[in-house]
């Protein structure tokens, strides 16, 4: 258990609201990620341009990659990596859903993709930067660390659709079938 460096061993980081509080959002994000890892496959299959769909390949393996950054922060506070469903993320991701087969036949699928992509990329840049916030406020500064690599991953990601979504997906929404 990694307790700040001012604590006595009789007030450990088990014993302060903040750290529970940040365990409990770590859990959250857990189960965010683990699904978002079944999620990001869906969106990859319907998905029309190269570049949506490559860059929605490239940020499942970084999914992939920052589950295994959680697992490592769960270890350096002492803790089970241990998932608590994130209604929040079930709820964006049913919407992605939505969103997909509403548009399925729609040059506006892209476009759809991508709102619901940056909608999830949104909620966890939120998530990552409490985290982040938390953790330096706890002295947890190795977790810190992992928490910030995933956040610039997932701010990059939101740019990245972005991106597609000004220079392909938007324009091509637009066209009208004959």
């Amino acid at each position: 258990m990694q307790t700040k460096k001012s604590d006595t061993p009789e007030n450990t980081l088990d014993e302060n609201p903040l750290f529970e509080l940040f365990h409990d959002e770590l859990k959250d994000i857990y189960w965010a990620e683990k699904h978002l890892t079944k999620a990001l496959p869906k969106m990859i299959k319907k998905a029309c341009a190269e570049e949506l769909v490559g860059a929605l390949e490239n940020h499942l393996e970084e999914t992939r990659h920052q589950v295994e950054r959680l697992d490592k922060v769960f270890s350096m506070i002492g803790k089970k990596a241990l998932a608590k469903k994130c209604d929040a993320m079930e709820g964006i991701t049913k919407e992605g859903e939505e969103l997909m087969e509403d548009f399925k036949d729609s040059p506006a699928l892209d476009a759809a993709i991508i709102a619901a992509g940056q909608k999830v990329e949104h909620y966890e840049i939120a998530s990552y930067g409490t985290l982040v916030a938390y953790a330096n406020r706890l002295g947890l500064e190795d977790a810190s660390q992992l928490l910030k690599e995933t956040l610039e991953e997932e701010g990059a990601a939101d740019k990245k659709l972005t991106e597609i979504a000004e220079s392909v997906a938007n324009e091509d929404a637009e066209t009208v079938s004959n």
